[in-house]
């Protein structure tokens, strides 16, 4: 097993349930990504306010401020307009005009669950990393 080359980019991981927020980050830093995490919407955003990240592993269903309204509000700030987001989501039923107005924002939607290969992928793609 060859050393894995190290990868500056940093990712956040903004997810409810902080076992999934955990798993995610241990997969993407096994992988040699910079991870940080938040469980919640609005500490999230203070998140990304405080450590730009590269790129962005979003939930969708989380209580109070959903994912959706935390990527309104993150591409409402000038300096975060452009950080690739991804809306990872098991809804699998998802409305057509939320589906829409998330592609108009400039997200990319996948869905639970995820494999570290599906998930590394998803971090590449964002970043676009080739290895």
């Amino acid at each position: 097993m060859s050393a894995r080359k190290p990868v500056s980019e940093s990712i956040l991981i903004v997810d409810d349930d902080e076992a999934v927020t955990q798993t995610f980050a241990r997969m993407l830093r096994l992988e040699g990504f910079t991870v940080r995490t938040a469980v919640s919407a609005e500490s999230g955003l203070a998140e990304a306010t405080e450590h730009r990240p590269d790129a962005i592993i979003l939930d969708l269903r989380m209580p109070l401020i959903d994912g959706l309204d935390f990527l309104k509000r993150l591409r409402a700030m000038e300096s975060h307009a452009q950080v690739p987001v991804a809306i990872v989501t098991g809804d699998y039923f998802l409305a057509d005009a939320i589906s829409a107005e998330l592609k108009q924002l400039g997200a990319e939607l996948t869905f639970k669950p995820l494999w570290l290969e599906d998930l590394v992928g998803l971090a590449r793609t964002l970043l676009k990393v080739t290895h």
